[in-house]
């Protein structure tokens, strides 16, 4: 039997009302407002789709955990979770959290909680004031007639302090009776779900039965976000697809245990790029495996650049630069790109308060006159390098014009200084129209 045609036939009490799809091919869900001080986050409600992020430093480290958080925020991440599993790391939210605004940085924090969550939110109310967020994973707060109290409580935390919740089911920790409800229920059929099928109907049922205990514990139902992450891609796209179709609570996209590298990013995208499309997920992480002190921001970037791609938002410019072939005379077009995108992603923090619109910017490096002039041309700033047998000259393309032709040692540099001007020319406050100075 089809997984997509039985995870549309709902099992007994699970179901919700099919939400239908809102403006411009966003699924409708509503709107959770995430917050600290003066900074609104707002997930869903057709809102563009928020980028998150999450530290891997102890958390019971405040100042470790503070400098990585900030650098996650000025990657460009709009949340950040942090670990909070055991008391020293609930007693370092609040102190967290305070050295962060005196850095400046007023991203909100996310506290991940699993197992203990409910002793550590009603034992330490300053982190629980402290974290703009919660997110509980309904699979392991607990067995038997204990889970739902322990659930309860911390959902009772949540609207005591006005603290929006995540409800995060995973594949690797689902709750061991809601499965084996699922599965006797299953054998009872005339037709029996395949055992992947059951599974992928667990996740869904989980994420939507806990979000409506949630709301009959008092949270409102404009505080809930759902996700459920596994590592496969195909489980990942129709899980999604069933959850969207049976409730309208906003919807965090991420592939768990992505993988590290090249895999993990490849993985990630070709998910969620077809349930973005699709107009199903409201925030998105990527969750990558960093290399052996490899850069966290890395995820940040990939996430941004998976929306920029597609045309969903614009977080900074794009450089545009040919792969290279028989006709390119030297690797220096490649430096020269790397050159360029690392200068631009460095000058976006600047950037964004002073020159708004910059984020959209399309940079062209080309190594050869086949597409060089024409990539150059549609781009805001092109360069066009010379290839094996071109003359050695350089020539630059603003806003579709020919306007100087670079030469000689400096060209990288002479480059940037032009990319440099043209984005002050262009994008400063009051400017009219491109190219204007």
């Amino acid at each position: 039997m089809n997984d997509r045609t039985s995870l549309t036939t709902a099992l007994p009490g699970a179901a919700c009302e099919p939400m239908p799809v809102g403006a411009f091919g966003r699924r409708r869900a509503r709107a959770v407002t995430v917050r600290w001080a003066d900074n609104e986050v707002i997930v869903g409600g057709h809102r563009p789709v928020v980028v998150q992020s999450m530290t891997n430093t102890d958390t019971a480290d405040a100042i470790g955990t503070a400098i990585q958080v900030k650098e996650l925020a000025r990657a460009g991440s709009e949340l950040v979770r942090v670990t909070v599993n055991t008391p020293a790391a609930a007693e370092a939210v609040a102190p967290l959290r305070e050295q962060l605004d005196r850095m400046g940085v007023s991203v909100p924090l996310v506290g991940d909680f699993h197992y203990n969550g409910h002793k550590l939110l009603t034992q330490y109310p300053d982190c629980a004031q402290a974290l703009s967020k919660y997110r509980i994973n309904p699979g392991n707060v607990g067995s038997g007639a204990r889970r739902d109290d322990n659930f309860a409580q911390m959902i009772e935390v949540a609207c005591r302090y006005d603290k929006p919740v995540r409800i995060g089911v995973n594949w690797g920790s689902l709750d061991q009776s809601l499965l084996a409800r699922l599965m006797d229920e299953n054998s009872s059929r005339a037709q029996p779900w395949d055992a992947q099928a059951v599974m992928r109907e667990a996740l869904v049922t989980s994420a939507i039965e806990s979000a409506q205990l949630a709301e009959s514990v008092g949270l409102r139902g404009d505080a809930i976000v759902l996700s459920a992450k596994v590592s496969n891609v195909q489980d990942l796209i129709a899980v999604y697809r069933e959850l969207g179709r049976r409730c309208d609570y906003p919807l965090h996209l991420g592939l768990t245990e992505a993988g590290m590298g090249s895999k993990g990013i490849v993985a990630s995208t070709a998910a969620m790029a077809v349930l973005l499309q699709e107009g199903i997920g409201d925030t998105i992480r990527v969750s990558l495996t960093p290399e052996p002190n490899g850069d966290r921001s890395r995820e940040v970037v990939v996430a941004q650049e998976i929306l920029q791609t597609m045309g969903l938002r614009a977080f900074a410019p794009l450089v545009i630069a040919c792969p290279g072939c028989g006709r390119t005379s030297s690797t220096f077009f490649q430096e020269l790109a790397a050159s360029i995108q690392t200068y631009l992603r460095d000058r976006m923090p600047v950037w964004r308060a002073s020159y708004p619109g910059v984020e959209a910017m399309q940079v062209a490096v080309m190594g050869c006159v086949v597409n060089g002039p024409g990539e150059s041309k549609h781009a805001n700033i092109g360069i066009s390098l010379p290839g094996a047998d071109e003359a050695p000259v350089a020539p630059v393309f603003v806003d579709g014009r020919r306007t100087v032709t670079l030469k000689g040692d400096r060209i990288a540099e002479e480059f940037q200084a032009i990319v440099d001007d043209y984005v002050k020319r262009k994008y400063a406050v009051g400017t009219a129209t491109a190219g204007e100075g």
